[in-house]
């Protein structure tokens, strides 16, 4: 039998990369996927590449009102749901002393703030023993430059998955943080518009990692997989590395 038989999951930012991946490995492992995402022709898209096991669910996760409404037409569509992935999120860059109070506030609506109220809307339509997956990266133990609000906002992602799991113990709602390293995703390319520096951006750091690679968002889907299958089942409030050794070597 297939880990998510019967299995209602969510996956946020699943119209592309990491996300994409995890919704894809769900649905192949048997279970009904409803994806989010910003773009409503990206969502589209995605959902018809996932076929009638998956709905898409168009909405902005810095928007309290937006995730409201995702995760009432989640219950409405789909029930109760047994695994939920926050990964929508933004990377922005910039040094210290040139960073924006803008920047500052998209970056942290989008990573920290939406991850919150992200599992905060989601409470009532989690089933008690549902896992809850929360996108963090390897660089919020790791000093980088020009990387100081990402990290904080990863770093704070980390931190609900240890105050979430406390809070929620009650309803045996897991929750666990999965850090990638640097990964083949579109996100090179939302740091810059010019293809070239994205494609040299990516070269750059998936030399960084030990591995002198970038990871396949595959490589995180089925470690998203291990985190809300039963095999976890004695995890809470922890993090999983998946990054190339970048933290550690």
């Amino acid at each position: 039998m297939s880990k998510l038989t019967g299995k209602i999951a969510v996956v946020t930012g699943g119209s592309s990369g990491i996300g994409l991946a995890t919704a894809k490995r769900f649905v192949a492992e048997g279970a009904k996927v409803a994806i989010t995402g910003r773009n409503q022709k990206a969502l589209d898209e995605a959902t018809r590449e996932l076929g009638p096991s998956a709905i898409g669910v168009q909405g902005d996760v810095s928007s309290v009102q937006d995730l409201d409404r995702i995760f009432k037409t989640v219950g409405a569509q789909l029930g109760k749901v047994d695994a939920l992935v926050i990964n929508a999120g933004v990377y922005v860059l910039g040094p210290v002393a040139e960073f924006t109070e803008a920047q500052f506030d998209k970056v942290s609506d989008i990573n920290f703030k939406g991850a919150f109220f992200s599992v905060q809307k989601a409470l009532p339509v989690l089933k008690d023993g549902a896992s809850i997956v929360l996108i963090s990266s390897t660089v919020n133990g790791k000093g980088i430059p020009n990387h100081a609000a990402y990290s904080a906002t990863k770093a704070a992602v980390r931190s609900l998955a240890r105050s979430f799991s406390a809070d929620l113990l009650s309803r045996n709602i897991r929750v666990n943080s999965l850090a990638p390293g640097p990964v083949d995703t579109p996100v090179f390319t939302t740091v810059t518009s010019n293809a070239d520096e994205a494609k040299a951006m990516a070269a750059a750091m998936g030399d960084f990692a030990p591995v002198k690679r970038l990871g396949r968002p595959e490589e995180i889907a089925a470690a998203a997989l291990f985190l809300v299958s039963d095999e976890s089942a004695f995890m809470l409030g922890t993090e999983i590395l998946v990054d190339g050794g970048v933290r550690d070597l």
